[in-house]
């Protein structure tokens, strides 16, 4: 199957032309729709066709193949529905290569070894794996070696010339070269990258296998303009994907796209009409010259990955970084930085000489009118809801602003969910002169107006992030989005500890002062450890922080408090480690809420900041290794755990606090009064208030039996 890619490369140097990729989503704008289409892209001169696997977040796509994504899933389309699309159009004679496009998670649900195996039974002849580089595919290429498909990797304007040579060394077929930084997506009025022929001529300093670039080609003039900077092949996705979204019909779409295809192939006679296609009703085509001399693929055992870092890419199974290649030299980059600051006394001086501004070290304060309530353990607040700017997200603002300074990046861009890690990334920005982006769910932004007033105060230019859920899932995927198209520039301050190594070794370094300090403050106040440590867990950055100086203290408990929402035995909730199980999403591989085909699913949580279907790679080790356990606390539950701290302790925290503050209730009361229990309140509820008044009348206040006169 590898063999059938390497002769059309070969066919069409011999004719002195590039070879023509298309890509079209499968199962869109339906499923009946895929397999016309890919026969039109081929009778319109496609020598090779992408068929894209949908998933529902496709962080290295732009408008059209997002929109395609979403209408294929809507058709509720699988990989195993793909295959059988791609099988269909092998049985009624489509001769062109195929590749499978996409992203890992599916294939991860899938299982690897028969995701490959029954790919190359349907008739794929290879995989371009978008958030799998070499270095975390090495079984997955194993299996496509040892299966005969290729597995093509890519390189962008931001690969370093080393990571070029390794890339080459691993490539069976071509590789394919992403033209520019940023997102699939194209447009007639944007000229090609004019540093295209300067790319290709690095890469082909170290192989001669044919290189195929994408990303930007909407016309003829970029079909040339990308032949004449030396490229072996041409990729058009985007506008193809646009021109069937523009058409009136489905016979309209097969016309439209046939008719572009031949254009930007055979126009005005330019270039030879391929001679090895098919026309779809399987025609014999004429033997093509033998292929080109590229090195086969490397045996199993000599699959080998670059140099690894020396922070953690992994907790146990999980962690790595599952990116687009874009974002892996970006990544090293920080790696380094970060690994160079931690080495540095001088950088955590700076680091502490802002503790005065943070408000550090935060208070331990006993909750005695709690604790009675409770009728068990002592109760004690780690009051990080009295630091600047209301949470525990400023000592990572801080902290990764000081790294980001230390890179020579100018603009920071952040997501936030309940908009505290946005406030505390504002207020840094300001504090520092740097240029601030956030982006938010659309849903987040009216349920905490509050916090986004606050961030535009500050000088934050806030975006609304209307695809998915619009909650903090999507605004990450808008957010990797920007990062990817401005590396150069930008900084990604990511706000939990989540996202592809090192990001969650960063966070959690910057939110580790919670710990220490607790281990500190109750050896002064107590003379010993507490015997439980609690904290609400979303992404976990606030809870990662609070247990990171405990887990080697096996004397102490760890309890992380998920968000339950209408409850675990409905759909409507966010408890990740409670139900999820373990696959990849925004460049980790963790627990996730997904469905059976490995399509992530939408959550709930009335509480912004925990509104999330994934969960820090550490806490999900934590789980696994029993060190941690973890506990759901319902939408009921913590506004019950939200009243009993306001009207106990005259404290009104965050509603994802209250989860925890329900969470460390139900422990204490289990435990003797001697023993102490701590949680993190991470973040204080003003943010919470307006929310609060809005769902209290009706509903909430007769279950509660909470009726407060507005």
């Amino acid at each position: 199957m590898t063999e059938s890619l390497k002769r059309v490369f070969a066919t069409k140097k011999a004719q002195g032309a590039p070879a023509f990729v298309t890509f079209v989503t499968a199962g869109y704008p339906s499923p009946t729709d895929t397999v016309p289409l890919m026969f039109a892209m081929a009778q319109g001169g496609a020598d090779i066709i992408e068929l894209g696997v949908p998933f529902s977040d496709p962080i290295a796509d732009g408008p059209a193949i997002q929109d395609s994504n979403n209408v294929a899933l809507q058709h509720d389309v699988s990989y195993a529905q793909v295959l059988g699309m791609l099988k269909d159009a092998r049985n009624k004679g489509l001769q062109t290569p195929v590749l499978l496009m996409g992203y890992y998670n599916p294939l991860l649900s899938y299982g690897e070894e028969k995701a490959v195996q029954d790919a190359r039974e349907a008739g794929a002849n290879g995989f371009i794996m978008v958030d799998l580089p070499p270095e975390e595919a090495i079984r997955f290429r194993s299996i496509c070696a040892k299966e005969g498909i290729s597995y093509v990797p890519l390189v962008a304007p931001s690969t370093s010339l080393q990571r070029i040579k390794f890339l080459a060394s691993i490539a069976d077929s071509f590789i394919y070269v992403v033209s520019k930084m940023g997102t699939t997506g194209s447009s007639a009025e944007v000229a090609m990258n004019v540093e295209l022929p300067q790319l290709l001529s690095r890469i082909r300093a170290y192989t001669p296998v044919p290189l195929a670039v994408g990303f930007g080609v909407a016309t003829r003039a970029h079909f040339e303009s990308v032949a004449a900077a030396g490229s072996d092949g041409v990729v058009v996705g985007s506008r193809i994907v646009s021109l069937i979204k523009g058409s009136k019909s489905p016979k309209d779409a097969l016309d439209t796209v046939r008719a572009f295809c031949a254009e930007l192939t055979q126009h005005a006679g330019a270039m030879p009409t391929p001679p090895h296609l098919a026309n779809g009703a399987g025609v014999q085509v004429v033997q093509p010259p033998p292929a080109l001399p590229i090195p086969p693929a490397p045996a199993p055992d000599s699959l080998k990955v670059t140099e690894a870092g020396h922070l953690p890419g992994r907790f146990g199974a999980f962690g790595g970084q599952y990116v687009p290649e874009a974002l892996v030299d970006a990544l090293a980059e920080l790696e380094q930085a970060h690994l160079t600051a931690l080495a540095d006394p001088e950088f955590w001086k700076e680091f502490e000489s802002f503790y005065g501004y943070i408000n550090r070290p935060s208070r331990l304060y006993h909750a005695e009118r709690l604790s009675k309530h409770a009728g068990g353990a002592n109760i004690w607040f780690k009051r990080e809801d009295l630091n600047h700017t209301g949470s525990h997200k400023i000592n990572n603002a801080i902290g990764q602003i000081l790294l980001a300074r230390r890179l020579g990046k100018k603009r920071i861009i952040a997501e936030t969910g309940a908009g505290q890690h946005g406030v505390a990334t504002a207020t840094a920005c300001a504090r520092f002169g740097l240029e601030c982006v956030v982006y938010m769910g659309a849903e987040d932004v009216r349920r905490q107006a509050l916090n986004v007033f606050r961030m535009r105060m500050l000088g934050a230019k806030v975006i609304p992030v209307n695809s998915g859920s619009k909650t903090l899932k999507d605004a990450i995927n808008e957010a990797m989005r920007d990062w990817v198209t401005n590396l150069s520039t930008t900084h990604y301050l990511v706000g939990s500890a989540i996202g592809p190594h090192p990001f969650p070794t960063i966070v959690r370094d910057f939110q580790r002062v919670i710990g220490r300090e607790i281990k500190q403050q109750m050896a002064e106040i107590k003379g010993k450890l507490p015997d439980v440590v609690v904290a609400c867990v979303g992404g976990g950055s606030n809870a990662i922080g609070t247990f990171y100086d405990f887990i080697q203290e096996p004397g102490v408990r760890l309890f992380g408090v998920e968000a339950g929402g209408d409850g675990v035995d409905t759909q409507r909730h966010s408890a990740t480690l409670a139900l999820g199980t373990p696959g990849v999403l925004h460049g980790v591989r963790t627990y996730l809420l997904q469905s059976p085909t490995g399509q992530i699913i939408e959550t709930h949580s009335i509480s912004a900041g925990l509104d999330y279907p994934g969960v820090g790679p550490e806490h999900a080790w934590l789980k696994d290794s029993g060190r941690a356990q973890y506990i759901v606390a319902t939408d009921e539950e913590a506004l019950r755990g939200f009243r009993m701290c306001t009207q106990l302790e005259g404290i009104i925290p965050a509603l994802e606090s209250a989860h925890a503050i329900w969470g460390a209730v139900q422990i204490a009361k289990t435990l003797p009064k001697e023993q102490d229990v701590v949680l993190c309140l991470s973040g204080r509820g003003d943010k919470d208030v307006e929310q609060i008044s809005e769902i209290l009348p009706g509903k909430w206040a007769d279950k509660l039996d909470w009726h407060i006169e507005m």
